[in-house]
């Protein structure tokens, strides 16, 4: 670690201290490096400790002892899993000791015009493994085995995997200086800005990527070619910095995408029990990601160990299943996790031509601890019918020999139309009500009676029981989710509209009559609404900023001097 922190020309910086004085530097070390990454780990396996941290970049970022012991034991495949040679796969891990710093500017900046399924995560990190192992005759252990781990709060799995595969076979030939170098490029990358189109250089390739808005078209991939059109190397462009193949991670459990499509809707606990770490943050992520453009908001591991510190939580009978969806490897989990509701089970991919024989619902009874055979082990019965068409259509395009992206697409469209049926119909009974309602408790039975009317059936064919499946919805995480998102967001709008009021009306009339008091207080209140416009925090125009700040200061200037020099100190 030592080495890697005084390789190059570049001092090393950690976040907290100052850059070297000379040219003129960032106002915080790091910080382009900070807007993708918290930090770059290796891991190795110690004959004496087992798996050990071996290097933390940025040298001197903070993660607590237990946040290195899941970083640790997660970076490295199970004994299960048996992966020789690379393997990328990712996991998710739980911030220990809350939020250890403010959240920044650009932090916020970047929320504000994210995708609510694509936001930083405040309260986990995400963990990008590339895993090497590899025989090594002068190894003790006859293998050499290591992991390059990228910590992000972005759950940008497309971009980092790309990354990883450029940056970690470098790495395992050069070591120390290629990691260093590797850190330095990146800190010169442009922050991810929301609907812009990024070039990314790192080991001499660019990586052209588009940043998800929320004002994209969910449907379709905005990727444009940058101003920069003679750049060399030609870009290696990704079409998404975010989404998996979602064909190829569900070739396994087609037929049961409609009822796994409901589980994630409404946040029942699930366990995935796969044959490696790659297999089960795969499906993992693909399930979590199918409700989109909802958020998911429970919690999800994508590859979960026994040595997990959230093992004991996550397994206890004494209470009922959290609401989690966990990848694991280990057939142990399922003894341990008899009493959960859902268990899916997937076997090895097919790596060639047609479909792998696809998993059938079971009953839970069925289980046995180490010879289950793939499977959907569920007691729930879907409230939607299956859509034979849309099966029919995806096993005619793999007969045909489609271009696998096509067939996700189709997919992927599927599973956004159906999402959107089921949530427009509750945004149109929401913004009939906002904001006069406060309370949501109320209005389900009169939003329930809508959907005769004004129901999912206006925009998709699917035939089912939808009223009984949003009576579960109301009951679960991700409606109590939904609602708190959209009223923050309306609450935001009518903020906006009231400062863009307070600008367009004739504060000059308002001031007569008024005492100093009442005017002190519209002086606070309108620095307060200015200060959060300024942080982005309210969707308004720079227009009506400039007007605001004329207002404040006219006011201001309406009152005694001795109150204009509390109000505005020099």
């Amino acid at each position: 670690m030592d080495a890697l922190s005084s390789a190059g020309s570049r001092p090393a910086r950690g976040r907290l201290g100052a850059p070297s004085s000379g040219a003129q530097a960032p106002a915080a070390p790091w910080a382009r490096f900070s807007a993708w990454l918290e930090c770059v780990c290796v891991v190795t396996f110690d004959l004496e400790l087992g798996q050990a941290l071996e290097l933390v970049y940025p040298s001197d970022f903070r993660l607590t002892d237990k946040e290195k012991s899941s970083i640790c034991y997660l970076s490295f495949p199970d004994s299960h899993s048996g992966c020789l040679g690379d393997t990328q796969f990712s996991f998710r891990i739980r911030q220990c000791g809350g939020q250890r710093s403010p959240w920044p500017a650009n932090d916020r900046h970047y929320d504000s015009g994210a995708p609510v399924s694509l936001q930083k995560e405040s309260s986990h990190y995400f963990g990008y493994v590339y895993f090497r192992q590899v025989k090594d005759n002068s190894v003790k252990r006859g293998y050499f085995q290591k992991s390059l781990v990228l910590v992000s709060r972005l759950p940008f799995v497309r971009l980092f995997q790309a990354l990883l595969g450029l940056i970690a076979p470098e790495y395992f030939d050069k070591l120390a200086p290629c990691l260093e170098a590797v850190c330095n490029e990146i800190d010169q990358w442009p922050a991810p800005e929301p609907g812009q189109t990024l070039n990314l250089p790192v080991v001499g390739v660019i990586l052209q990527v588009h940043v998800p808005s929320r004002v994209d078209k969910p449907d379709c991939s905005p990727l444009k070619q940058c101003d920069h059109e003679n750049l060399l190397p030609t870009p290696l462009v990704l079409s998404s910095v975010h989404e998996l193949d979602l064909f190829r991670c569900f070739q396994p459990v087609l037929t049961q995408v409609q009822t796994l499509w409901e589980l994630m809707l409404l946040g029942e606990p699930l366990v995935v029990l796969a044959p490696s770490p790659a297999v089960s943050s795969e499906m993992v992520l693909a399930l979590t990601s199918c409700v989109q453009p909802l958020k998911f908001c429970c919690d999800y591991r994508p590859y979960f160990t026994v040595h997990d510190s959230e093992f004991k939580e996550f397994t206890t009978r004494t209470q009922a299943p959290p609401n989690v969806v966990l990848g694991v490897t280990n057939p142990f989990f399922i003894k341990t996790l008899q009493h959960w509701p859902h268990i899916l089970r997937v076997g090895e991919p097919k790596l060639s031509g047609g479909l792998p024989k696809q998993v059938k619902l079971k009953k839970p009874s069925r289980l046995k601890t180490l010879d289950t055979k793939p499977g959907l082990y569920t007691a729930y019965t879907a409230h939607l019918h299956r859509d034979k068409a849309l099966l029919k259509r995806l096993l005619g395009g793999l007969q045909k020999k489609r271009p696998p992206g096509a067939l996700a697409g189709l997919l992927r469209a599927h599973l956004l139309e159906l999402t959107q049926s089921f949530v427009i119909p509750l945004e149109h009974y929401m913004a009939s009500l906002m904001p006069l309602q406060k309370s949501v408790t109320p209005w389900k039975e009169d939003f329930l009676r809508s959907l005769d009317h004004a129901g999912p059936q206006l925009t998709c064919i699917l035939k089912g029981d939808w009223l009984g499946l949003y009576r579960r919805f109301f009951k679960s995480p991700h409606f109590d989710g939904w609602y708190r998102q959209r009223r923050k967001e309306m609450v935001r709008k009518l903020e906006a509209l009231h400062l863009e009021a307070i600008c367009e009306a004739n504060i000059e009339s308002w001031l007569k009559g008024k005492s100093e008091v009442e005017v002190v207080d519209l002086v606070l209140k309108l620095r307060e609404k200015l200060v959060r416009a300024q942080g982005h925090q309210l969707p308004v125009k720079k227009e009506t900023l400039y007007r605001a700040q004329l207002n404040i200061e006219m006011v201001i200037g309406s009152l005694p001097k001795d109150l204009q020099a509390v109000l505005c100190p020099r």
